[in-house]
């Protein structure tokens, strides 16, 4: 035991680059205090088997489900946008700058990295994106009266789409954390992006007041 001791010793001294013979004892220089180190896992395990046995543990898995389904039926609502009082228009260009090679699965190069690639040389949107305030009445009225779902895609901004779908017995979608208004720098709906040539063209649409002609 005292060998093992002083080889344990050695190392020590050995990483804190010290020789035996600098070493020496330099004695209690304060008040000293045994190691306390709890098992944390012990800890946690302990902790989630009270929450076991008082139900905390499906409390919390059940206010978990709820926060996630008010999530997905009312996703919150994009930051920044108003309503169009004034009609808006201008192109957008979809192309982008490469910041490496795009190559196929053999291999092959089939962008560089610094070129600039239009996605519209590859595909065509054939459907409008239509973005409006779910919570809106007369906007989801003017979306649905003037798009079908051949000709758009109805892109909230606001609401709930699940119950819009329940209502309307159609499909909409949502802009999640404002990604697609942010991209074409859409502020105001009803807003309406289709594809011109090699562009998109994005129009902000004020409604007319109801009753005017």
């Amino acid at each position: 035991m005292r060998r093992r001791a002083r080889a344990g010793a050695a190392v020590l001294l050995a990483l804190l680059g010290l020789s035996s013979s600098q070493a020496r004892d330099l004695g209690v220089l304060g008040q000293t205090f045994p190691i306390v180190e709890p098992d944390l896992l012990a800890t946690i395990e302990a902790k989630l088997r009270r929450l076991e046995q008082t139900g905390g543990i499906a409390a919390a898995n059940a206010e978990f489900a709820r926060r996630a389904e008010r999530h997905v039926r009312r996703p919150r609502p994009v930051d920044g946008i108003a309503h169009a009082t004034e009609a808006r228009s201008w192109t957008f260009d979809p192309a982008i700058t490469l910041e490496s090679d795009i190559r196929d699965h053999k291999g092959n190069l089939i962008a560089a990295r610094g070129a600039r690639v239009n996605p519209l040389d590859f595909v065509t949107v054939r459907q409008d994106l239509v973005f409006v305030d779910g919570d809106d009445a007369r906007q989801m009225d003017w979306a649905t009266a003037t798009y079908g779902d051949a000709k758009a895609k109805i892109i909230l901004v606001a609401g709930s789409p699940i119950d819009a779908m329940t209502a309307r017995r159609r499909r909409f979608y949502f802009d999640q954390e404002g990604r697609l208004t942010a991209r074409f720098g859409i502020r105001h709906v009803p807003a309406i992006v289709t594809q011109d040539g090699k562009a998109m063209r994005v129009r902000e649409v004020p409604l007319k007041p109801k009753g005017a002609g």
